[in-house]
């Protein structure tokens, strides 16, 4: 079905071209650029750095394995950090206004053994542009344990879900690593959203295996069987690395999205959702934490989630410039600006949530 966003009294795109010109104005009046700066680069460097020194060390240096395990982890938070601050930002073109810089910067996301391509659908097109829209928003849909959405099927087994819920995020980006991307390529190819055929698709399907070869073979199949690294605790630390970074990037996106204060509408019988795209956008999104100047910077404004689905095209570095403009333009057009003062609220109410739609 191919939705539509139509705005019956005309406000919405009111308030969407006020908004665009206001926020146009903070950055002409200050005369700095919407894309990175000096701060994302210090930061892409310090989390670089966090994930690869303990690697290189591992392998170079001859440690306890309990300092194994420490740096596993620290690989782990820092690896979540460059999804978050340094890939997100890059394939959204706003990294910098150099395309080949956003390009390298996005490919970042091999660290993690994924695949931008298949990212770029997933998050750019579906997620963005369907926010929440249930069975088009793919970040929403039913998956093996999860119910994320009041219009999903219900099983017996979800009633316990949001209690289970952080093992199963903690295997999201083993399971991106090992199959998601695969799944992904034949799931929309068969949906249409992979607008490639013949020899450009057997290339695209190519280009994802030969990401994967590369990224086993320089983090486990090189360290054990060339290196001669103990494979039990490699292996191990790995996963663990791999639970780390899942469980912290899974957290922090459902908490803009699947809490009590969104919604999720479907569209009527004609694809239509009756509403602007702007006020879809608001009705749907929620920010965290606002004020804390450690999360903002380490979740690279993913708790600015309002202002990163207005504006996705700005860097992360100006959204605690701009939310103020955000939230004042929204209150004044009657919009809603939906945020939880604390990390802790919105954890809570996301919690609310899953049992809420693990019961209903």
């Amino acid at each position: 079905m191919h939705i539509r966003f139509i705005d019956d009294e005309q406000t919405g795109q009111k308030f969407h071209r006020v908004l665009r010109e206001r926020v146009d104005a903070y950055f002409k009046e200050n005369n700095i650029s919407k894309y990175g700066n000096s701060t994302i680069v210090i930061k892409s460097v310090v989390l670089m750095i966090c994930y690869l020194f303990p690697f290189i060390l591992m392998l170079t240096t001859s440690l306890p394995i309990y300092v194994h395990y420490i740096l596993w982890c620290v690989m782990g938070f820092a690896l979540a950090g460059i999804g978050m601050s340094v890939m997100h930002d890059a394939n959204h073109g706003a990294y910098s206004s150099n395309k080949v810089i956003n390009f390298l910067m996005g490919h970042s996301l091999n660290l993690l053994g994924g695949c931008v391509s298949n990212w770029k659908i997933q998050h750019n097109v579906l997620h963005h542009s369907f926010t929440n829209i249930a069975h088009v928003d793919d970040d929403i849909d039913d998956k093996l344990f999860f119910r994320f959405s009041p219009h999903g099927k219900s099983k017996w087994i979800l009633r316990f879900q949001y209690i289970y819920c952080f093992f199963f995020y903690g295997l999201t980006t083993l399971y991106w690593a090992v199959g998601k991307d695969f799944v992904q390529f034949f799931l929309y190819s068969k949906e249409q959203h992979l607008r490639v055929s013949g020899m450009k698709k057997l290339m695209a399907f190519l280009q994802i295996l030969l990401y994967k070869i590369i990224y086993f073979m320089v983090i486990l199949i090189i360290p054990i069987f060339v290196l001669g690294m103990n494979g039990t605790h490699f292996f191990l630390g790995w996963i663990i690395m791999q639970f780390i970074a899942g469980i912290t990037l899974t957290v922090v996106f459902q908490l803009a999205h699947v809490v009590e204060t969104t919604e999720q509408p479907l569209p009527d019988d004609k694809g239509v959702i009756h509403d602007a795209w702007v006020v879809h956008q608001l009705k749907t999104t929620c920010n965290f934490s606002r004020s804390n100047k450690w999360l903002s910077w380490y979740v690279g404004g993913l708790n600015f989630q309002v202002e990163h689905h207005i504006f996705p095209n700005i860097c992360h570095v100006h959204y605690p410039k701009i939310a103020p403009i955000v939230k004042q333009t929204a209150e004044e057009f009657g919009a809603p600006y939906l945020e939880y003062d604390t990390f802790g609220e919105a954890l809570s109410s996301h919690l609310k949530t899953m049992r809420r739609f693990g019961h209903d």
